[in-house]
């Protein structure tokens, strides 16, 4: 480490320039070559993905998105406006992309737009009871993720053209969703405001401040860049950029702060600019590295899932949490060269020319409380797990799914769709159950007229609608509308309950195959297949924590704290997440409905948690570390531990804290959803958990904090991840 700050030192132009090509080169290749992002995921072997095949396979033609066109008839019935309704869909059948439209004045399952020879085909099936509202269904030739927004777009400006203050005219469904989907927050500039004035207070210097968030924006519009590229090799998420936004400026920012204060630090005792920039890099630069490594670790652990949606996630922001650690240990010391003492205040310059060097002394409140903490250390561990216990109740009442439209605000056409939808057909209608069967005999259609004559008036069941095949006659339908909406629990239970009960009921004989597919049950086999699947991921990435920390600070009990302290935090970030997002504490500031938690969320949040926890961790116990080697007293190295990294851990705690919470308001629901669940974790991790609790249970273990068996410690590597001078 000290070899590469005296190049970067020494060598600041060509380091910087290099940076600047990088920047400029991957930017113009990425806006050349376009993103390709996809929220396309698969589950192998699952009820609903079975469904799926079997519907692609039997109706080749009805393969893509299905999107609704809604209608509301302002003073009178829609059947009014039959004439500009039909006349707008005959041109919308017509534009690419478009396989056809399911006209509301046409009965009959996937019937195009054509009328009747007396003028009037006035169906029931697309029309409300009261006639004021109706939809049509247009069927695109691909699924969303694969349709390009032109597409898309031309057929909203075809439907637009006929809306009237008589009409009102609305867009239901993934493809029009994706066309209004947020790409970022419109708070995200206050966040950075809010970060610099957090800078400016801990450093006194506006020099200072530029440092870190400069070189965590440079890094993120590389490591942007770099997604756009990945996204054709990899199928990443459409949220994964603006995850990666918010991951990269916290956890760059962060880095960067650190290495800046020891760095500042070093010039307030006299060194120079290269040995001050060097004795950083050799301390605070290291324990970044191992940082941002166990950041990395955490994410690409999402891998062992097998679950390709979640692939490119964990790689996208893994990419982002690398180039930020390269830039904060090669680009931030060229920028420390060329600040030279400016780096500091005018009052600690001014300081340090009439007073001369001097050590660095910590004194004043965060000593006075590292004291406090040391004398009381059983009272505190019982207050801080007592406020911990407090955010954790919520956790258990955490509901998994996937949040519909109808939490989409309250503005989007989306919304306004999904509303008249429900206010005209029924809450269920938006998340209608396909149920396929395999049809190569009479008595596997006969099993078909069974189960749909069986599901008829069953609880939890508004509608079904009858039974119908495939041209070829090879595979059955049967269109389910639940009484509850798809994001309900109810609609979940009545899935598993059609699965379990009713389909082996009808197929007694026959053990025809019929599957539960459809939107709503695919998401509720993506919750299951990752509900499944979380215990081993988060035994996997505690073990690999536990071990890295063994690795670096020569101990036994450390590992355990660190992994007990991030399942608390983890847990009370989830609890805080459930309050907002399902019990809608606050959801109505945020511009987000109320509904379950995204399914994936638990995996990315726990793997993103697990790597900034444990940069806390590991800045906070590498200094005590670096005491306890130094004076082999445990009291005394808890409490100089302490006290030199807590200014800087809650600054950077709160840094993370104003970007991640304003992420959170005003973007995508699904990451608001992070904001909140990130922010409030780092909350309550930095100002309860590394301040109160980890100190204190340290303090009241005592000496066997840096306990390690003989034979243990001969076999476990010797890494020195904050070296002492």
């Amino acid at each position: 480490m000290k070899s590469l700050a005296r190049f970067c030192v020494r060598y600041r132009w060509p380091v910087l320039g290099a940076w600047i090509a990088l920047f400029i080169l991957i930017n113009i290749i990425s806006f050349s070559v376009g993103s390709a992002y996809s929220n396309a995921f698969s589950l192998p072997g699952t009820n609903s993905t079975q469904a799926e095949a079997l519907l692609t396979k039997g109706f080749t033609g009805q393969s893509g998105d299905a999107d609704q066109i809604v209608f509301q008839s302002n003073g009178g019935s829609v059947a009014t406006h039959q004439a500009s309704i039909q006349a707008m869909l005959e041109k919308v059948e017509k534009l690419p992309m478009v396989a056809s439209v399911t006209s509301p004045f046409c009965s009959g399952a996937f019937a195009t737009s054509e009328t009747l020879p007396n003028g009037t085909c006035f169906g029931t099936a697309q029309v409300a009871k009261n006639g004021t509202i109706a939809y049509a269904v247009v069927h695109f030739s691909k699924t969303a993720n694969h349709l390009k927004n032109a597409r898309i777009r031309a057929v909203e400006t075809a439907a637009i053209a006929i809306r009237s203050a008589s009409l009102n005219v609305q867009f239901g469904g993934n493809a029009f969703g994706q066309l209004d989907s947020v790409t970022g927050s419109p708070y995200e500039a206050f966040g950075l405001i809010a970060t610099a004035i957090v800078l400016v207070l801990a450093f006194g210097s506006f020099f200072a401040m530029l440092l870190p968030l400069g070189v965590a924006l440079f890094a993120l519009g590389i490591a942007l860049a770099g997604g756009i590229l990945l996204s054709h090799v990899l199928a990443i998420a459409q949220f994964a950029p603006i995850l990666g936004s918010l991951i990269g400026l916290g956890v760059g920012i962060d880095y960067a702060l650190f290495i800046v204060t020891r760095s500042r630090q070093e010039l307030k005792r006299g060194a120079s600019v290269e040995e001050a920039v060097t004795t950083a890099l050799n301390t605070s630069g290291r324990a970044v590295l191992f940082a941002g490594s166990t950041v990395c670790i955490a994410l690409l652990g999402m891998l062992i899932l097998g679950l390709s949606f979640l692939n490119g996630v964990a790689v996208s922001a893994s990419l982002t949490v690398l180039i930020t650690m390269l830039a904060s240990v090669s680009l931030l010391p060229s920028l420390l060269a060329f600040q030279k003492q400016h780096v500091l205040s005018r009052r600690e310059r001014r300081t340090l020319r009439q007073d001369g060097p001097g050590p660095v002394v910590v004194s004043g409140p965060w000593q006075r409380w590292a004291n406090f903490v040391s004398r009381h250390p059983r009272v505190l561990t019982m207050a801080a797990l007592a406020v911990i216990a407090t955010f954790v109740v919520p956790f258990f009442s955490l509901n998994l799914g996937s949040s519909d439209q109808g939490s989409d605000p309250a503005n989007s056409t989306t919304r306004q769709a999904y509303d008249l939808l429900a206010q005209g057909f029924g809450p269920g209608f938006n998340g209608p159950l396909t149920i396929v069967g395999a049809i190569h005999n009479a008595n596997d259609k006969s099993a078909m007229e069974k189960l749909d004559t069986l599901l008829t008036n069953k609880p939890d069941v508004a509608a079904v609608r009858p039974l119908f095949t495939n041209p070829s006659g090879t595979v059955a339908i049967i269109d389910v509308i639940p009484t509850s909406s798809p994001q309900d629990a109810k609609t979940a239970n009545l899935i598993l309950t059609i699965r379990s009960k009713y389909i082996p009921a009808a197929t007694k004989t026959s053990h025809t195959a019929i599957f539960v597919g459809g939107l709503t049950a695919i998401f509720v086999d993506f919750a299951a297949v990752l509900t499944s699947k979380l215990p081993l991921f988060v035994g996997v990435i505690v073990l690999l924590g536990c071990l890295l920390l063994m690795v670096a600070f020569r101990s036994v009990l450390v590992p355990i704290i660190a992994a007990v302290m991030n399942l608390l935090a983890v847990g009370a970030s989830f609890g805080l997440v459930v309050a907002v997002f399902q019990w809608g504490w606050g959801s109505g500031l945020l511009g987000a409905g109320t509904g379950p938690v995204e399914s994936f969320l638990p995996i990315i949040m726990i793997a993103i948690l697990f790597g900034l926890s444990m940069d806390y961790q590991v800045f906070l116990v590498s200094r005590m570390h670096e005491e306890w080697l130094n004076t082999n007293d445990n009291e005394e190295a808890i409490i100089r531990g302490q006290a030199n990294t807590g200014r800087v851990i809650t600054a950077a705690a709160l840094v993370m804290i104003c970007v991640f919470l304003s992420f959170a308001i005003g973007g995508q629901r699904v990451i608001a959803e992070f904001g909140i669940g990130l922010g409030g974790a780092v909350l309550i991790d930095a100002f309860v958990i590394r301040t109160v609790l980890v100190p204190a249970l340290m303090h009241y273990i005592g000496k066997t904090n840096w306990w390690m068996p003989r034979w243990l410690n001969r076999v476990v590597p010797h890494v020195a991840v904050e070296a002492t001078e």
